[in-house]
């Protein structure tokens, strides 16, 4: 069965409509489209542009999938910190973020998140500046 990116890819390419056009109407570069078609889950609102695009209705080609929340175990130690002018002890808590078992994969998902931030920020600089 076909990921979300290679739905896109298909229903891109039936639309008749070029890859210049829409990554033009859409504010990002062709290889970043192109790393679109390689992931399995998209962004819905991404998905949902492209959909307007192409003339194209994605919510009978796959269910939009949650945001996943990455668990991480927080542990508090307390540390006591000298002020070194009045030699006055404040006691704060320090705290170390460990990932969990499966860190290389948690890892992986909040790049691809990063990276749909980042791509929505430039969007919404393009709106605010317009293009160059």
């Amino acid at each position: 069965m076909p990921h979300q990116g290679e739905t896109l890819q298909d229903a891109i390419k039936n639309s008749g409509i070029s890859i210049t056009r829409i990554v033009d109407d859409l504010g990002i570069t062709r290889p970043t489209m192109y790393r679109k078609f390689k992931e399995r889950e998209l962004d819905y609102t991404f998905v949902k542009r492209v959909g307007e695009i192409i003339g194209h209705d994605f919510s009978n080609d796959f269910t939009i999938a949650q945001q996943t929340d990455i668990s991480f175990n927080v542990t508090s130690v307390p540390k006591n910190v000298t002020n070194a002018s009045d030699g006055a002890s404040i006691s704060r808590s320090v705290v170390t973020v460990s990932a969990g078992v499966d860190s290389l994969k948690d890892l992986m998902q909040l790049q691809q998140k990063y990276i749909a931030l980042l791509e929505a920020y430039n969007e919404l600089l393009l709106k605010v500046y317009g293009p160059k």
